[in-house]
């Protein structure tokens, strides 16, 4: 919903403060009526029925979790008549698994939120999958979602109007400073609450992510980070309330969850990308951390909200 609304709100700041309607829009869903948010919150649409006919500047998929469960026929059929006339397609959040499924983005630049990186990576090897806040990539636009949709409309409006229309509209959403196109999900520099976490602490944790298909031992990571297993401990302990050993595990099986909720992988390529060389040890310390085995997590459907992990680490690439 916040993504949603971010998106759209920019619009409607610029034609209250240009005075008129540059900008109007329809909410649509394939079956229409009420859909409910993943914040419990409602909001009405009409249906693809109902969708006005005229060619459209603009057609935006904003969707959230299972997303495929979302790209019906009737739905492709829609985005590939859409790119046909010309029209700019984009996708917020998860978005753009719809637009890939329909074969909207072979060989373009797209972006997903975090958590569904790796998932849309393994899904969609044709398109280049990167970390960016959004991606504009010719008539292919994306974004993460969050409060990325506010820039992402924001730069929209920048493209079509220049930089005072921007500003403007900014200013009156109360947007401070609008990111610009590059700019990474997660800076490692950033840190939203301003708390400080030791540098030794942050070279450990990267050491840990750049390493998960073939962890480290904690005496390389400590010789990465330049610090004593003691000293390590006593962070970790302090900073992050686990040991080295329990954190980076977790981490490991972080990037695990969100391959067996989100493709189709075997468990067994499943576990050694997440650097467990057995499946058995793999299962049981899955089940340990989210007290199911990986198998029922996947028949079951998606992660509950209670298990959300922040960040879903992933593996990373030579381009990150």
């Amino acid at each position: 919903m916040a993504a949603t609304m971010g998106f759209v709100d920019p619009f409607r700041a610029a034609n209250y403060l240009e005075g008129m309607t540059n900008y109007s829009w329809d909410l649509v869903s394939e079956a229409g009526g009420v859909c409910v948010a993943s914040n419990g919150v409602s909001i009405e649409t009409s249906s693809l029925r109902e969708a006005p006919t005229k060619p459209v500047d603009f057609l935006i998929v904003s969707s959230s979790w299972t997303p495929e469960a979302h790209g019906s026929s009737d739905i492709q059929a829609l985005l590939r008549q859409a790119s046909r006339q010309n029209t700019t397609i984009g996708g917020i959040d998860t978005g753009a698994f719809i637009l890939a499924a329909a074969g909207l983005l072979d060989n373009r630049r797209a972006t997903v939120h975090y958590e569904h990186i790796d998932a849309f990576r393994e899904l969609y090897p044709e398109v280049e999958c990167t970390e960016a806040l959004f991606e504009f990539d010719e008539d292919r636009i994306t974004c993460c979602g969050g409060s990325a949709s506010f820039d992402f409309a924001l730069q929209i409006l920048r493209g079509i109007h220049g930089n005072a229309v921007a500003n403007a509209a900014a200013r009156y959403v109360f947007h401070p400073r609008m990111r610009e196109r590059g700019m990474p999900q997660n800076p490692q520099s950033v840190e939203p609450l301003g708390a400080k976490v030791p540098g030794k602490v942050k070279k450990a944790i990267k050491a840990m992510e750049d390493n998960l298909e073939d962890p480290l031992p904690i005496k390389g990571i400590c010789e990465v980070a330049q610090i004593s297993q003691r000293q390590l401990s006593r962070l970790f302990a302090q900073y992050l309330r686990k040991t080295p050993v329990l954190y980076y595990r977790d981490i490991r099986l972080d990037r695990a969850r969100g391959l067996v909720t989100q493709t189709t992988l075997p468990m067994s390529e499943i576990a050694y990308a997440c650097g467990f060389s057995s499946q058995v040890h793999f299962s049981r310390a899955y089940r340990e951390r989210f007290g199911l085995p990986p198998i029922k997590d996947r028949i079951e459907g998606r992660i509950p909200f209670e298990f959300r992990a922040w960040p879903m680490h992933r593996k990373r690439n030579n381009n990150d």
